[in-house]
Order: C-alpha cells, then sequence, then structure tokens
C-alpha cells in the first residue's frame, strides 16, 4: 500500500491557483485559435514556441537537458500523455463546445487520475478522496448544466473529446512520478521538445500549414498567449507542484481551472455566465478542501 499524498502547504496551494489562472487563460486562447487555424496546426505553435523559450533558459540557469537516447525516452512517453493526445483533444473538442464547458468536463481529471492509480499502481482509495471526488463531480455537474444532455449532436463529440483527454491526463500523471528527480524546469522543457518533434509531421502532413491563410493579430496574440503563459510558465509551476506535493494533488488543478476560464469565457468571447456557474464553483472549492484531508480526514482505504 502507498502513503496517501500529502497535504498541500498554503504557498502549494497558492501555486495551484496561480496554474490554474494560467491553463484557465488557455481555453480562452483556444476558444479565439480555433476561429481560424485547424488542430494540429495550433498544438505545433503551442508547443514549439514554448519548447524554443524554455530551452536558453535552463542552459541560462546552469541546467542541462539529458545527455542520452535512454533518458529521453521517459520524455517522450510523458510529452504523448500530457501534451500530444490531449493538448489534440482538447483544441478539437473547442472546436464543438464553449471554453467554460470545455473547462468545466477536464476538471475530470482528479477522477481518473486516482483511478487510473488505483487500477495500474494498486494504490487505495481513502474515503476523504472519494466524498471529495464525489463533491467535485456534482459541481462540473451543476456546472455543465442541461445544455449536457439537450445540446447538438457535435457537441457530444466535442465532450467526448474532452473527457479523453482527461483520461490522457490521468495517465500522465501517474508516469510524471518517474520525472520528480528532474528540476521542474528541466522536466517541462524535455517533454516541450519531445512534444514537438512529435507533433511536427504529424501538422505538416493533416494541415500542411504553409497553404493556410496568414491569421489575424488577436490570433497571433493568442497562440503566443497560449505557448508563453499557459504552456512554458504553466509547465515549470506544474512541474514544481508535482515534485513537492505529488501528482494527484498537482491534478487538482482542473478542479479550479473552470472558476477562471468559465469568466474570461464569458468576458471575451460572449459565452453565458449563469448562477449556476457560481453555485458549481463554490462546491468545487468544497471539494478542494475535501480531498486534502482539512474537511474530511481519510481513515478508511477503497481497495
Amino acid at each position: 500500500m502507498n502513503a496517501p499524498a500529502p497535504h498541500m502547504s498554503p504557498s502549494q496551494w497558492g501555486l495551484l491557483v496561480v496554474l490554474a489562472i494560467l491553463w484557465g487563460g488557455s481555453f480562452l486562447f483556444i476558444g479565439i485559435a480555433v476561429k481560424e487555424l485547424p488542430v494540429f496546426t495550433i498544438v505545433l505553435a503551442r508547443i514549439a514556441l514554448a519548447a524554443a523559450i524554455l530551452v536558453p533558459v535552463v542552459y541560462a540557469l546552469g541546467y542541462r537537458l539529458p545527455g542520452s537516447f535512454a533518458s529521453w525516452q521517459p520524455f517522450f512517453v510523458m510529452a504523448l500523455l500530457n501534451n500530444v493526445i490531449p493538448f489534440s483533444l482538447i483544441v478539437a473538442g473547442q472546436k464543438e463546445i464553449a471554453s467554460g464547458l470545455a473547462s468545466v468536463l477536464n476538471a475530470t481529471t482528479p477522477v481518473f487520475s486516482l483511478l487510473v492509480a488505483n487500477w495500474f499502481a494498486g494504490e487505495t482509495l481513502r474515503a476523504n478522496k472519494l466524498a471529495g471526488v464525489a463533491l467535485g463531480i456534482a459541481g462540473v455537474a451543476i456546472l455543465v448544466g442541461p445544455e449536457a444532455l439537450f445540446g447538438r449532436a457535435s457537441s457530444v463529440i466535442g465532450m467526448l473529446c474532452m473527457l479523453g483527454a482527461a483520461l490522457s491526463y490521468g495517465f500522465s500523471a501517474l508516469w510524471g512520478r518517474r520525472l520528480r528527480a528532474h528540476p521542474p524546469l528541466v522536466t517541462a522543457t524535455s517533454q516541450l521538445i519531445c512534444s514537438t518533434l512529435v507533433m511536427l509531421p504529424i501538422a505538416l502532413v493533416a494541415d500542411q500549414p504553409w497553404r493556410l491563410a496568414v491569421p489575424n493579430g488577436e490570433t497571433i496574440i493568442a497562440l503566443v498567449a497560449l505557448a508563453v503563459l499557459a504552456t512554458a510558465l504553466a509547465y515549470v509551476v506544474f512541474f514544481r507542484i508535482m515534485a513537492v506535493s505529488g501528482s494527484n494533488n498537482v491534478m487538482l488543478v482542473t478542479l479550479l481551472i473552470p472558476l477562471f476560464a468559465i469568466p474570461m469565457g464569458a468576458w471575451w468571447l460572449g459565452e453565458s455566465l449563469l448562477p449556476r456557474h457560481f453555485a458549481g464553483a463554490a462546491i468545487i472549492g468544497l471539494s478542494l478542501l475535501v480531498i486534502d484531508g482539512r474537511l474530511l480526514p481519510g481513515r478508511r482505504a477503497v481497495a
């Protein structure tokens, strides 16, 4: 039986909020970019620019990237699970559904993270984790509302894409434990380099980006912000939290993201912001405290 994930300190919760703001913005930036650009081109631009930013920072701070093929292999797996698959599914999903709804469905990630750890790593699910996940799902359901049942058929495809991305993140949380020994900046940069190498041929074949019209200024700004803020900076914060707080704790960020993504979508993209969004947000906040063990300490474990 593995030891339970450590409680998070106030400073770690602060970093989690910062990460939620950065990734909440990613749904806004994608919502802008998908109006003009295809899926794989957006993903490639996001990860390639972020990698280009972080590589010189790694060497400027005295770090070194992996020096052998074998040492790169874990980062390639992480790139697939944490970048290539979920990023592509998220962008594809946001072509069909609103950015706020996409962020809410992404909030199922902690559920998948706990289940993947239980199924593939033999970890036990403590009572507080189960109760917190149930509360989180309830909050997500309130946030989504009746649109999930009565929306367009294409919306269902978009929702399934988002759930697929959340499942991929669940596996990345488990795999990411292998990378804790590396500095967060090195992990983030190495992962993005591997993601770029994977996505480059995919985007070139599928999208033929040289045939696309030059995007407008708003789209270009959104892509730059997506790469710099929601990817390069966000992943440094992400792997820092993972290193000190554990993979399950860092995935709680997905429950916080809708609290920022929904207002951003309402403000910039004209998406609706209703009373149930605030009610769902309050329940999600409560679920975080329960999962962390502050309101309902977990004493029993479920295999």
